[in-house]
This record gives structure tokens, sequence and C-alpha cells, in this order.
């Protein structure tokens, strides 16, 4: 097949093996919280999942080498310059590793802003400290695995990427139970079998990404070096951090302010969060063929190539989305059981269910448009519109919170996916017509 031609089997061969992977990671952190469970006490529970979500925070803060390397890999491949390929993969693996250094170096104060942003129990802190003293090591290779991510989506090989999450989690899940329930390793043997399927993962990905490394190109250190390249790997990927970074505050905003609404409704919440999960983590495979054949489209300098590249891959996203809100439709009373034994939760979670339902649908454009965007490296439009848009997701918050209560708390959150969504259609013209440069 060429490396142009864009057709349904392309964008179905792409995304559905991201769209597997992507389904075992709830469940590694759902063994996670069992094994914990299983020593009968709740603080070794609320240190581990304190603990993951601050190391993920973190090291998500490097994410953009994961959509970075996207984007500029699938634009050489189309391109055709298979040496430039090679050289981005060794930069990318690059600013991992030294990223990871650097966390290594500063985990202390790294720790303290933590605990300072998400507080706990003395006897929690103190538990998720050793989780994550453990986890830390494994930085280097959490931050440089999303460059080899990266890379494979580009390549467009994500049965690769299925292999290695599946690699990853399943051992992961192994080293669980084999560290807490039979050697009675407790917590620590929760982040050892994590920091161990962190290591083990980059040696397969590093592998799985062998091709990269044949023959001479990737030792090409005036290319790697390169000044310009380099400059322009800086500008995208400072402002894919910058977009991010704004994406998780305005999350992090939609936290605490639910958290202000009473235990109920934050339990109700985290329970409808679950829902958000699952509609991110099955769409995202069709947001990632979008930036593997929208880079290579562009890279090709084939315009017809590049819209229809965005096109089929956003047909195939609403039909998973139709499916999910179905699917949340018929079933998600039965899920809201499943996942709390408290009725006041369940009836509060049950207010809320029709915002889900109609989550796949409204939430679609914008993370179609970021793999569109991040696969074309037009990452100044992706900030600029993402400030605009979180600028006025907070005057919205301020409206609606205050009068709406949880409701306004949730339209604001559904408001701010579809503004992100017309900010970015309004820069999609000149995306389009820089194919034709």
């Amino acid at each position: 097949m060429s490396d142009i031609e864009v057709t349904h089997s392309r964008v179905l061969k792409i995304a559905l093996p991201i769209v597997l992977s992507n389904a075992t990671v709830p469940i590694l952190g759902a063994v996670d919280t069992g094994v914990v469970g299983q020593l009968g006490l709740a603080a070794p529970i609320g240190a581990v999942g304190i603990g993951a979500v601050i190391l993920s925070a973190l090291y998500w803060l490097f994410g953009f080498l994961r959509m970075g390397t996207t984007g500029m890999v699938a634009q050489a491949r189309g391109a055709k310059d298979s040496a430039e390929v090679s050289a981005l993969l060794v930069r990318g693996l690059m600013i991992g590793g030294a990223a990871g250094v650097v966390v290594v170096a500063l985990q202390l104060p790294l720790f303290w802003l933590g605990f300072w942003l998400s507080p706990a129990s003395a006897e929690v802190e103190g538990l998720a400290r050793q989780y994550m003293s453990i986890r830390i090591w494994g930085a280097p290779a959490a931050i440089g695995l999303y460059a080899l991510t990266g890379w494979l989506i580009a390549m467009e090989r994500t049965k690769a990427v299925l292999v290695l999450q599946f690699w990853m989690n399943g051992l992961n899940v192994a080293l669980d139970l084999w560290f807490v329930l039979s050697l009675g390793f407790g917590i620590e043997g929760v982040a050892v079998a994590t920091l161990m399927a962190e290591w083990s993962g980059l040696a397969l990905a590093l592998f799985l990404c062998r091709s990269a490394f044949y023959g001479d190109r990737w030792r090409h250190w005036a290319r790697i070096f390169d000044r310009v390249i380099l400059r322009k790997m800086a500008v995208v990927n400072s402002d894919i951090m910058i977009r991010s970074v704004l994406l998780q505050g305005s999350f992090m905003a939609f936290l605490f302010l639910g958290a202000g609404l009473g235990d109920i409704t934050l339990a109700a919440n985290q329970i409808m969060l679950q829902f958000v999960e699952i509609t991110a983590y099955a769409l995202d495979g069709f947001a990632f063929s979008a930036e593997a054949m929208v880079g290579g489209a562009l890279g090709a300098r084939n315009r017809g190539a590049l819209r229809k590249a965005a096109l089929l891959s956003s047909y195939w996203a609403l039909f998973g989305a139709v499916l999910l809100t179905l699917f949340f439709a018929l079933t998600g009373p039965w899920l809201i059981e499943v996942m709390t034994t408290s009725e006041p939760v369940r009836e509060e979670s049950l207010r809320y269910l029709w915002w889900m339902v109609a989550f796949p649908l409204l939430g679609l454009p914008s993370w179609m448009f970021d793999g569109i965007f991040i696969g074309a490296t037009r990452t100044r439009d992706m900030r600029i519109a993402m400030l605009q848009s979180t600028l006025a997701y907070m005057v919205i918050l301020a409206v609606l919170v205050p009068t709406m209560g949880n409701h306004g708390l949730w339209l604001a959150l559904m408001l701010f996916d579809i503004i992100r969504a017309l900010t970015l259609w309004r820069y999609y013209p000149a995306l389009e017509a820089s194919a034709d440069g």
C-alpha cells in the first residue's frame, strides 16, 4: 500500500490495535487496587492511588514526546526521508532519558509539590512516598516510552504498540499477584512490579523499533544535532507541553470544584469519570490514525490524501461514538450498580448519567481535531486554541456552577470540548492549504 493511499481498512488497521491496547489500562488499575485491597487496610489503597496519580501527572508533562514524535516522524515518512525518521527517534530517546534523570534527581521537591497539591493523611502520605520512591527510578523508561510509542504510531505499526501494552500490563499484573499475594511484599511489591514492567517495556519497545537502527543513519550526529531541526522540535514540544498543562489544569479545576459540592456528589462524579475514561480509551485509536495518516499526507504534500485521512478517521470515530452512546444509554444504570454499593451514590450518579450518554458525541470533534493537528504539527494553533478555550471554560464555570451546581459543572465540561473543537476548526483551512506548499 502506498504511504499516501487512504482507505477504510488502513484507518482500522491503525485504530483497532490501539483500542485493544487501551482496554488493558483500566484492568491494570483494577488489579493494583485489588491486590492492595487484600491487605485489609484502607491506607495502602489510598497510597497506591494517590502515588500513581502524582507520578502519572508528572510523567505526562513530557507527553509531548509521544505526540510530537508521531507528527514529525509521520511527515518525514511521508516525505520518504528515512534518515530523518531514524534521527527523530534518537532525538526523542535522548530527550526522554535526560528528562527521566532530571525527574529522579528532583524527586524530593517534586514529591513535596505533589502532596501539597493533593494533600493526604500522614499515614497515606507516608505509604505513598514509599511507593513513589521505588517507582520514580522508572522515570527514564516511562518517559522514553513516549518517544518509542509515538514512533511506532507514526510508522503505523500499532500492532507492535498492542504487543508492547499487553506485555507491560500483563507482566505488571503477574508480578503484582506474585509479590503481594504470594510473597507478602505489600505496597513495595506493587511499586517494584510496575518498575520492572516499565524497564522491560523499554527493552521490548527498542526491539520493536529496531528498524530505526539499521545501518549507520541513526548515528549521523550532524543530522541529529542539526540546529534548525532541534529548534523546530523545541517549538513543537513546548507548544504541546503548554497545551497539555492547560488541558490538565482545566480538568483539575473540574475535580476541585466537584470536591466542594459534597461527598456524595464527589463520589458520583468519580463514577461518571470512569465513563469519560472508557470513551477516551475507545476513541483514541481513531485520533491516532488521523495523526499518522495526516502527517504522512502532509509530508508527501498531498492535500487530497490529507483531507481524506481526516474524514475517514472521523467517520469511523463517529461510528464508535454512536456505539458508546447507545452502550451507555442501555447499560449505564447497571454499570453504576457494579461500581458502587452505596444507594445514595447510585441515585446521585443516575442524575448525571445522561451527560455521559451525550459525552462521546459532544467530545468527539475536539479529540479528532487534536489528532489532525498533531499529525500536521500545527502546534502553535493548538496552543492558541487551547488558551482561548481554557479562558472561555473558566468564565463558563464561574457562571454555571453557582447557578446550576453539579449539572453546571458537567455542562461546562461539555462546552469546553465544543469550544476546543470550534477554535481548532477555525484553523483547519490553513492546515489543509499547507499541504500544497
